[in-house]
């Protein structure tokens, strides 16, 4: 539900009333009831259609100076579907046209118009319309010289409108055996913009059933084979009761000064549609034809344009997508080989990292292992020098001194003197200090008889151990 703004903005917009405060007043006599206010605003400030148009002219002008005829004539709805006049009434078939800007009212109440859906300035450029044109206001309130304005229904109104105007149609002038054009069963908008995106003519036709020639019109021209099949086949056609709102909104705004009326308007450009012929009194079916095939003619050149226009829009468009497509299949898989890039990047870094780090441990390990054989090296050469120390001097040859010889197993023989009551240890002393192991873990061995000289023994001086006054031993290693 809209609020009273919304109200009073929508009211202003449907009425052109201007002054809020004279807006405020008569919705509030209607109880803000915005459709009745609308209906009772309209229903006072418009007049039947015979009446009205007796007060305003219309802007026709001739190409060559001459009168158009009561048949046929050039016309185009105007900024407020008000026709103001420039010229004198028009009474011959004629070829100029008007200009109609369409209201915020009507294109907010309807599916609307895109704005440079046919361009006018294609008809000038291309030559296809070289006569005089008027211009006709379509907006709020009064027009510039004091016409009345005529204003649409909203949609839902319009449609419902429309729908009773084909059902009545169909019920009058109908049946299985005739034919008749198709009318749109929607509003005048929706209908402009069905034949703006079929790129056809939108054929307008205002019913007057009160009129002595409605009813032959319906049934020997509008309901004619020829004419309804040319139609069809040519147009969108939207037709509508004068008694209804819309119908006489529309008969007030084209200032249909006679009846039948028909009309042939299109979609121009900046929220505009041009009334390209409007044909007023009865015609015979041939009549018609010719009327409508001329427009058609003249107006080929614009729809064929409009469509290749589109087309090449719908082509352009397309063509962007797919290269944005391929643009962004492209940035993805460039961002897919950087990523890879990286990946390789970061597990080549993490390799040689690794690598680095176990470099480093090995040089530490290899430096520990060094340093740790150093020490030992410089450990055992001091054990060898303290135990060479130990021995002391070697004695001279005497009745108390023992020949020791030590073969080792890679049969280099070592010998040396001792005095008798050396212990055992002291010959391993010996052995180390000379330096020619690379292990401790060894036996002093004699063979005959075979005596291993144990730890058990390693107190026992040599004269004791029975190895005085001399001594064959060789070097065994503890496996």
């Amino acid at each position: 539900m809209v609020d009273v703004a919304d109200k009073l903005v929508y009211f202003q917009a449907i009425t052109g009333l201007e002054d809020p405060d004279l807006c405020k007043e008569i919705l509030a006599a209607h109880g803000w009831d915005l459709e009745l206010a609308i209906s009772s605003f309209t229903s006072t400030t418009s007049t039947p259609p015979e009446s009205s148009t007796a007060g305003a002219t219309t802007t026709i002008a001739n190409a060559s100076g001459e009168g158009n005829g009561g048949g046929g004539t050039r016309s185009s709805l105007p900024p407020r579907f008000e026709v103001s006049e420039r010229s004198e009434a028009v009474a011959g078939p004629g070829l100029a046209w008007k200009i109609v800007t369409l209201p915020i009212s009507v294109i907010s109440g309807s599916l609307g118009l895109i704005s440079g859906a046919i361009g006018l300035g294609l008809w000038a450029a291309g030559g296809v319309l070289s006569y005089s044109m008027g211009m006709i206001g379509l907006g709020s309130g009064s027009g510039r010289n004091g016409e009345s304005s005529a204003r649409l229904v909203p949609l839902s109104a319009a449609a419902s409108e429309a729908m009773a105007f084909v059902a009545a149609f169909e019920r009058d002038y109908g049946n299985t055996t005739t034919t008749r054009p198709n009318f749109v069963s929607e509003g005048f908008m929706d209908a402009l913009q069905r034949s703006r995106n079929a790129y056809r003519l939108l054929f307008v036709y205002l019913h007057s059933p009160d009129h002595p020639d409605t009813p032959l019109f319906c049934e020997r021209t509008l309901c004619s084979e020829p004419l309804a099949a040319f139609v069809n086949e040519n147009f969108v056609a939207w037709g509508g009761s004068i008694r209804a709102s819309e119908g006489f909104k529309m008969s007030n705004s084209l200032k249909a000064s006679r009846f039948p009326f028909c009309a042939v308007v299109m979609a121009a450009t900046n929220q505009r549609i041009a009334l390209l012929q409007q044909v007023e009194g009865p015609k015979s079916p041939e009549e018609m034809i010719t009327i409508l095939q001329k427009v058609l003619e003249e107006s080929s050149p614009v729809l064929v344009s409009a469509r290749l226009e589109a087309e090449e829009r719908r082509n352009n468009t397309r063509l962007r997508e797919e290269q944005d497509a391929a643009y962004r299949a492209a940035l993805e898989a460039d961002q897919a080989r950087e990523r890879q890039r990286r990946e390789e990047q970061e597990r080549l870094e993490r390799e040689a990292a690794e690598a680095e780090r176990k470099r480093k441990e090995e040089e530490e390990a290899l430096e520990r292992a060094a340093r740790e054989a150093a020490e030992k090296e410089a450990a055992l050469a001091r054990v060898r020098q303290e135990k060479a120390l130990s021995l002391g001097a070697e004695p001279e040859k005497g009745p108390n001194v023992t020949q020791v010889l030590v073969r080792f197993p890679n049969g280099e023989r070592k010998d040396r003197r001792f005095h008798s009551t050396s212990t055992i240890q002291s010959l391993y002393d010996y052995v180390d200090s000379l330096g020619c192991l690379e292990t401790e873990n060894y036996s002093l061995v004699s063979n005959f008889p075979r005596v291993v000289y144990g730890p058990e023994k390693l107190s026992l001086s040599l004269k004791e151990a029975g190895l005085h006054p001399q001594a064959s031993l060789f070097v065994e290693l503890n496996l």
